[in-house]
């Protein structure tokens, strides 16, 4: 006789000697250990699944390990078992009193799990682990049966290499196929570039030629004028029309010759004819001019904005190069509409159009200045500027409760400390928005934090109609431009409603699921419809169909604040994301997107013209942008009008309303302290 033991936990268990011809304790317990397993695993559906559950330990639920026995009939881990026995002297399934001197191993049922373990394993494992499982359990094979398993193997892993390999190269050769399709596209694309700027250099320079040739035709006509008196006299007629200023001085040559004075004027003129050669001939052989509008400073300021700027420049350049030439294909058969009359590519002269307007203007310049508070309103934030029809008056809206408007002839040729409105209306509450009637000279639409919007004449000062639907603050108010009856508003309510002034009550409801920021009509349209809010998109609305957007334009990252029409396609917003982009509402894709200010929690304003857009920052400088390019063409900083003012106080002050005059390079601009500077585009 002898001890055998069973795994690290379990104890010894004294086999007992049997009588010949009688089974062994071990054989009969491996038949009824198969015949539980088969049991076990013939059995299916929910039996299955019950009978897996029995096999769980119910201290731990999971697969029972090193069963135990108690003496109330219950299988647990061994391990379980004993250190719930050290804290309590129970079962924990009946609760009976239950020692380790009660725990018996139970045998059978550990059999029962390792088969039915290993049954499990090889209906589900794959062919290496069953193969591996086979190794593990010490399979008797011959070196020879070995050699060969070793042969197929090597085999085996020669192919699966030599696969592998060729996938790999099939991969990289892939990778490289579509490397150079991308590099060969790239290098079609910039030789087509390099041959627009080609035909565009030699038209510019054509043109630059004509030019040359016709002032040296028109100095020839002139010579050929000093030497005939007769003709003289007939030229100076028909100078009088010209207002270059060459010609206007040789005019008053002219004029002395009458008076016998010729002789003298004759050698001036020429002196100065001469001279125009000397240039001409240097700038037709190419070398670099020599007069003084080439070498101002303003030429080389020019010169200097387009270098700081080359690459936005260079993409606008062949972008407008690209759209011509495919417009260009598209239209072979009119060829006259696909050039303009000084024979330019299709695109150049857009591209001239910005450069000259982009180049132009470096700065903003203050040509007068103003304070919006007074003695009894410490509150100075103006939330809102708005020029008339006219662009005569202006008006401007905050905290302050009021409504002022100013004449803007005498706030810019009268220069004051202190400006008085020629015109102001109280209100109950803060005022959020402004917006002309772009019909009537003297009416004003007004919107405010209670959520009112009013109507307004400046001449009687008094409001022509009050609508009160929105339920919570009206951040936007907006008379269109095609109806003079007809305004829209947007509210923190998530509502939009529009209004027509014969009416007491809104026309037309559009119910969204975000707070609106801002509302604008399309300048085209009394139907079309542009509502930016909090979801950080903007919805564009045909007031024909509510239900649904035309389209909604998403790209901003925060809540967009303002939005704003360039023209009838063109549609500009800002956001609390520090961008202002821009958007084409007739092919509904985005244009271009522009940073460089910041703007992540107020109002700072938006305003647009035909050629920039125009907006404020949170670090109290105004930026102006031109829409062909997105970094800001110029900036001006508001200063502290209060010495009493830390670093800090300084660093609270935004930008909180801009507005241009129409088209022209003027504008208002308020900030938090509530000063209004009028500022212009300057070289």
């Amino acid at each position: 006789m002898g001890d055998s033991s069973v795994g690290a936990l379990v104890p010894s268990v004294v086999k007992t000697e049997l009588l010949p011809g009688t089974a062994s304790f071990s054989e009969t317990t491996e038949s009824a250990c198969d015949a539980a397993a088969a049991m076990v695993s013939g059995f299916g559906g929910q039996t299955a699944a019950e009978l897996d559950k029995d096999l769980l330990c119910p201290i731990c639920m999971g697969m029972i390990k090193d069963a135990f026995l108690t003496t109330c009939g219950h299988s647990f881990c061994y391990m379980c078992i004993v250190t719930h026995l050290n804290n309590k002297n129970d079962c924990p399934c009946c609760a009976n009193y239950l020692t380790k001197s009660h725990l018996y191993p139970n045998f059978l049922l550990d059999k029962v799990l390792k088969k039915t373990s290993a049954r499990h394993i090889a209906r589900t494992a794959s062919p290496i682990e069953h193969f591996r499982f086979a190794l593990q359990q010490g399979c008797e094979m011959s070196v020879k049966e070995l050699d060969n398993l070793l042969t197929i193997l090597a085999e085996k892993k020669k192919k699966m290499e030599q696969q592998e390999a060729e996938t790999n190269m099939q991969i990289l050769l892939v990778f490289l196929h579509c490397l150079r399709k991308q590099k060969v596209e790239e290098l079609n694309q910039i030789q087509t570039d390099l041959q627009y700027i080609k035909e565009d250099i030699t038209t510019v320079e054509r043109r630059r030629m004509e030019l040359f040739r016709s002032k040296e035709r028109y100095s020839m006509k002139l010579r050929m004028l000093l030497d005939d008196p007769v003709a003289s006299k007939l030229w100076s007629s028909t100078a009088e029309k010209r207002s270059n200023v060459f010609l206007s001085n040789s005019r008053s040559s002219l004029a002395g010759t009458c008076s016998g004075n010729l002789q003298g004027k004759n050698s001036d003129v020429k002196a100065q004819i001469s001279n125009q050669g000397f240039q001409r001939k240097d700038c037709i052989s190419g070398l670099e001019p020599t007069s003084s509008l080439v070498q101002s400073g303003a030429v080389m300021s020019r010169k200097r904005r387009v270098h700081a700027q080359f690459n936005e420049l260079q993409e606008y350049y062949l972008q407008k190069r690209r759209l011509g030439a495919d417009q260009l294909h598209r239209q072979e058969e009119k060829d006259a509409s696909t050039t303009n009359r000084e024979g330019y590519h299709a695109g150049l002269e857009d591209f001239q159009s910005v450069l000259t307007t982009f180049t132009r203007y470096s700065r903003l310049r203050v040509i007068a200045e103003l304070r919006h508070g007074d003695l009894f309103h410490s509150a100075n934030i103006v939330s809102s500027i708005e020029f008339d029809r006219d662009d005569e008056l202006f008006a401007t809206a905050g905290v302050s409760k009021r409504i002022k408007v100013f004449d803007f002839s005498t706030v810019v040729n009268e220069p004051s400390e202190l400006h008085c409105p020629v015109v102001e209306m109280s209100t109950r509450s803060k005022l959020s928005c402004l917006s002309w009637n772009k019909f009537s000279k003297n009416i004003i639409a007004s919107s405010d934090y209670e959520g009112i919007v009013t109507v307004w004449d400046v001449n009687t000062r008094q409001s022509l109609m009050e609508y009160e639907e929105h339920e919570k603050r009206a951040w936007s108010v907006d008379f269109s431009r095609t109806e003079r009856s007809v305004l829209v508003s947007g509210s923190d309510d998530c509502k939009v409603k529009v209004w027509c002034t014969n009416q007491e009550a809104s026309v037309m409801n559009i119910d969204m699921k975000a707070n609106i920021c801002c509302v604008k009509y399309n300048p085209g349209s009394s139907v079309h419809v542009a509502v930016g809010s909090a979801d950080h998109h903007i919805h564009y609305f045909d007031l024909r169909n509510t239900s649904t957007p035309l389209h909604v334009f998403g790209g901003h990252k925060k809540a967009v604040s303002y939005v704003k029409f360039l023209s009838t396609n063109e549609l500009a917003s800002a956001s609390t994301d520090s961008t202002l982009r821009l958007w084409d509402v007739k092919e509904n894709c985005p244009v271009r997107t522009y940073r460089g200010h910041t703007n992540e929690k107020n109002f700072v304003g938006l305003t647009v013209n035909d050629e920039y857009i125009a907006c404020g920052s949170e670090t109290n400088e105004v930026y102006v942008y031109h829409k062909a390019i997105p970094k800001p063409a110029a900036c001006h900083r508001f200063t502290s009008s209060n010495q009493d003012d830390t670093d800090d106080d300084v660093g609270s002050y935004f930008i909180s309303a801009v507005c241009w005059k129409s088209d022209s390079p003027t504008m208002l601009t308020a900030n938090s302290q509530g000063t209004i500077k009028v500022l212009v585009l300057a070289p």
